[in-house]
């Protein structure tokens, strides 16, 4: 989580119940990471916790289990409407999705999740985390201060798990503007 998420969730709590939805990858009921997605769900929800206490919803509905190649082709597999249904479980008519990326916006409006694009940030989470990964490895890196204190303090605090991934190749498949873990994208191993 970078200072500019939370600068986006700060401006939408002004005026909405704002809802955080972190991406799982599951194989055979165990949480999948990678190189794009190092950190768990549960270590996530801690560092949105650590600046946001309880004024905002953290939800564990977004959630994809293996084999995840049965949710694709987006918007003709069922297995991919499901996701938007266990998205929009226990939410009200009166909502909207957010999104800073064009294609992802593109991709919520075909599925109906009313997106508004906001402006994309300079400094993105991957360029974030590449920094974060380059001062694991030894080099100068500024990683820390696009980053709120509290979620630095959790994050050398898991420090292993970014020395894990650091000079880990990414298995990850990037398809339509969708990120998956390789492992457990054909079958369920």
């Amino acid at each position: 989580m970078t200072k500019a998420h939370v600068e986006i969730i700060e401006q939408l709590k002004r005026t909405n119940s704002v809802r955080v939805y972190p991406v799982i990858f599951s194989l055979k009921g165990k949480e999948i990471n990678s190189k794009s997605f190092p950190f768990t769900f549960e270590l996530r929800k801690k560092m949105l916790h650590s600046v946001f206490d309880d004024s905002i919803s953290i939800q564990s509905n977004y959630s994809f289990s293996a084999p995840f190649i049965k949710y694709m082709p987006p918007l003709f597999s069922p297995f991919s409407w499901s996701i938007k249904k266990q998205i929009l479980e226990g939410v009200s008519d009166d909502y909207f999705t957010y999104t800073g990326d064009k294609a992802e916006g593109l991709v919520l409006k075909l599925y109906g999740l009313r997106p508004r694009i906001g402006i994309r940030r300079t400094i993105s989470a991957s360029l974030v985390k590449e920094k974060m990964f380059d001062a694991a490895l030894g080099k100068e890196s500024d990683w820390e201060k696009y980053v709120p204190s509290e979620v630095v303090k959790i994050i050398h605090a898991h420090w292993d798990i970014v020395k894990q991934y650091a000079s880990s190749d990414d298995l990850t498949y990037r398809l339509l503007g969708m990120k998956f873990p390789k492992n457990g994208f054909w079958l369920e191993k």
